[in-house]
């Protein structure tokens, strides 16, 4: 195999695909590699821990057909390394040679012969506007878990509704729900639960392009976006009925601008240290948010807002309060609350397709 390409092309593609690459190798050492494939002048690679797969498409100057897997993270630094302008790949006997510029690496390769072949994804295909899809993306995910103990809520769930599609994420602290009307993935009734590290990845993808292709399967589900597909495997397992923690109505409503309010956060969370909740002290016309922390100092600040019920102080984790308020976008957010100790929501005025559930933080 050999080719030249242009170093940030290359650059670009041996990134992206590497952050499926696996950095655990101790079942299949060959899953750290990134799988290049030359046929004519397209070089197709690819990375995959076996639970996420990325392949991308890239035009090169191609040499002589082959195929080699290389260690993902050397590769990429190497060629980020080199200086501008064209780098040549080539396959000499055990060795990769990696050249650009006055620069010359010599790598040794894995085996090509143990990298897993892939499985072709599902043949029916959806096309979303990837714009709208990346917003979702960027609403919902934020509350999925990191945490690989409970793997339910690991994942993003994809619900067909009435009006198109839902996606719903809960670490069990937060809940995120975005309504995209119109867009019809999915049969009546039916829901799929998409690993929410899947989709961040395919968030840093869409914004490339105008379009998105969704192909599902039984047991994986395929994105493609310009000459990139992402492929996951679908979590198996029922998630939590996050219907049931949403109260039908509230009596407390509280508006303020949004912009402000994020601000304001950011200059109380200083203060706000190991997680310290902020408290909110919401009035008819103010809303006073103060952080306390022991032996160290507090911080208050107070804001112009409406506030439509009864009044009174909620506190919240400030870096889930942050993110919800970051999420909801418009210019002005609501706060809807019940009491102190009762699930809040975050809407951004005049955006009913989003909802951003939050527990309250109990404090004294």
């Amino acid at each position: 195999m050999k080719f030249r390409c242009e170093r940030d092309l290359l650059a670009d593609a041996l990134a992206t695909a590497g952050r499926a690459a696996t950095g655990r190798t101790g079942t299949l050492p060959v899953l750290s590699g990134l799988r290049l494939e030359l046929v004519g002048d397209k070089l197709t690679v690819t990375g995959t821990d076996l639970e996420l797969t990325i392949q991308l498409e890239i035009e090169v100057g191609g040499e002589r057909d082959g195929g080699v897997v290389l260690p993902a993270r050397l590769a990429a630094d190497i060629v980020r390394s080199l200086s501008a302008g064209k780098v040549e790949v080539s396959v000499d006997g055990d060795d990769v040679s990696i050249a650009g510029g006055r620069s010359q690496f010599a790598v040794r390769p894995l085996s090509l012969d143990d990298y897993p072949r892939l499985a072709a994804p599902a043949s029916s295909a959806v096309t979303l506007p990837s714009g709208e899809v990346g917003e979702a993306l960027r609403q919902v995910v934020r509350a999925a878990s990191t945490d690989e103990a409970r793997p339910i809520l690991t994942g993003v769930l994809l619900t067909a509704e009435a009006e198109g599609l839902r996606m719903v994420a809960t670490d069990s602290y937060r809940l995120a729900v975005r309504d995209l009307p119109g867009a019809s993935v999915l049969g009546a009734d039916q829901k799929v639960l998409v690993p929410g590290r899947a989709l961040s990845e395919l968030q840093r993808l869409v914004g490339h392009a105008s379009e998105l292709t969704l192909r599902l399967g039984e047991r994986d589900a395929t994105f493609e976006v310009g000459n990139t597909r992402l492929t996951t495997r679908l979590i198996e397992g029922e998630f939590p009925n996050y219907r049931q923690l949403i109260p039908a109505s509230y009596p407390n409503k509280l508006t303020v601008a949004r912009e402000s309010l994020m601000e304001a956060i950011r200059r109380v969370k200083i203060l706000a240290r190991d997680a310290t909740p902020i408290r909110l002290q919401m009035s008819a016309d103010s809303l006073r948010l103060t952080a306390i922390t022991q032996d160290v100092g507090n911080a208050v600040e107070e804001l112009d807002a409406v506030l439509e019920g009864t009044e009174l102080t909620v506190a919240f984790n400030p870096d889930y309060f942050a993110a919800g308020v970051e999420a909801v976008g418009g210019d002005e957010v609501t706060l809807e609350t019940l009491d102190a100790l009762k699930p809040a929501v975050l809407r951004g005025v005049g955006r009913p397709e989003y909802l951003y559930l939050l527990m309250p933080v109990r404090v004294p």
